[in-house]
């Protein structure tokens, strides 16, 4: 018993510690966001824009204010959502190297825009008027290419009892959706590829001040979905045939947890790109940081680790160079393969994977 309650006050002395840390982490990379960039703004001017002072210099005031405050917002939800899809993936399969791209919700939404960029040259969205410009026409096209394999998936997952031969469909059906990008960017111009290539590199610098009530509404919803998902989650863990003695509907919640994931990753490759490796790399974080895998304090810490990776990463890229802002998808394999590669060589060690 005493050992019981040591452990458990470990354990929240842990949490508490981890948490402090990432919320330093976080506030410590948001200010370096703001004060980093492609133009040398100083602190001074920067924290006299954000107390809501007048700039001598407009320009400094629009860079901070529809510029870099935008981005880290944009970072800070991306990462969070998609570590956070990453950690109900690898619940939910039982896999700890699944991630949001797995299921092909990510493949999906590039098809999507594959279609609107390769096949319609971007401007799809102009046959409903000037309201609907090239960006809008790109988001769609996201959306509907996520949400069709969404669908589908759901569809399997009717006839499909083991989350292991869905998660093998949802593999088959990225390799379509692949298959069928790779043709179109065949058939297209140079600079259609060209366009879908930066697309495809992804960065967080795309959404405007305007444009981020769009991406933050729904991705915050689904998040707090997540967050009521805890117990079924913790269920999970311990096997489906204990979790159904608790009363835990498999396949209800395994449907509830892929519209979740699915949403979160689509929001996210719709308005920033595909970004890889923050939903595998981030809740291995957050477990090896806690030492649990229990999702009460697993999911806050998961969000808090997704925004901070995001936030590093888009420093990195935002670092000044004579070629402009990096793209993401070039620094997250950077940060994140060694960070499997130590998870893969010391597994015996590390507590989930026994």
């Amino acid at each position: 018993m005493t050992q019981s309650i040591t452990t458990s006050h470990s354990g929240k002395r842990r949490f508490a510690v981890a948490m402090w840390l990432l919320v330093a982490a976080l506030l410590l990379l948001a200010a370096g966001n703001l004060l980093i960039g492609a133009v040398d703004i100083p602190a001074a001017e920067v924290l006299g824009i954000l107390a809501g002072h007048e700039s001598e210099n407009y320009a400094w005031q629009i860079i901070v204010t529809q510029t870099r405050l935008p981005m880290i917002v944009t970072a800070a939800l991306a990462g969070a959502a998609l570590a956070v899809s990453g950690l109900l993936l690898q619940t939910v399969f039982n896999n700890p190297l699944a991630d949001p791209s797995i299921l092909g919700v990510s493949t999906g939404s590039g098809l999507g825009v594959a279609i609107v960029m390769l096949a319609f040259g971007g401007s799809i969205g102009t046959v409903f008027g000037t309201t609907f410009g090239g960006y809008v026409s790109i988001l769609l096209g996201a959306m509907l290419g996520a949400a069709v394999v969404l669908i589908a998936l759901l569809m399997f997952s009717m006839v499909v009892k083991g989350a292991t031969m869905l998660l093998i469909i949802g593999i088959m059906v990225s390799y379509l959706a692949s298959s069928a990008i790779s043709f179109l960017n065949f058939f297209s111009t140079e600079s259609g590829v060209h366009s879908y290539v930066i697309w495809g590199l992804g960065n967080f610098s795309g959404v405007t001040a305007r444009q981020l009530p769009l991406m933050a509404v729904p991705l915050l919803a689904a998040l707090a979905w997540a967050a009521l998902m805890v117990k079924p989650l913790n269920a999970m863990l311990l096997g489906s045939r204990y979790a159904e003695n608790l009363g835990v509907n498999l396949r209800r919640v395994r449907n509830e947890l892929l519209i979740i994931t699915g949403v979160l990753t689509a929001v996210v490759t719709a308005f920033c790109g595909p970004i890889g490796f923050i939903g595998l790399v981030v809740p291995h974080i957050a477990r090896l940081l806690l030492r649990t895998s229990n999702h009460n304090r697993l999911i806050p810490a998961t969000v808090l680790a997704g925004m901070v990776v995001a936030l590093l990463c888009n420093l990195i890229s935002v670092l000044p160079t004579s070629v402009g802002v990096m793209p993401i998808n070039a620094i997250t394999p950077v940060i994140g393969v060694p960070i499997i590669i130590y998870i893969i060589l010391n597994r015996k060690r590390i507590f989930y994977f026994n």
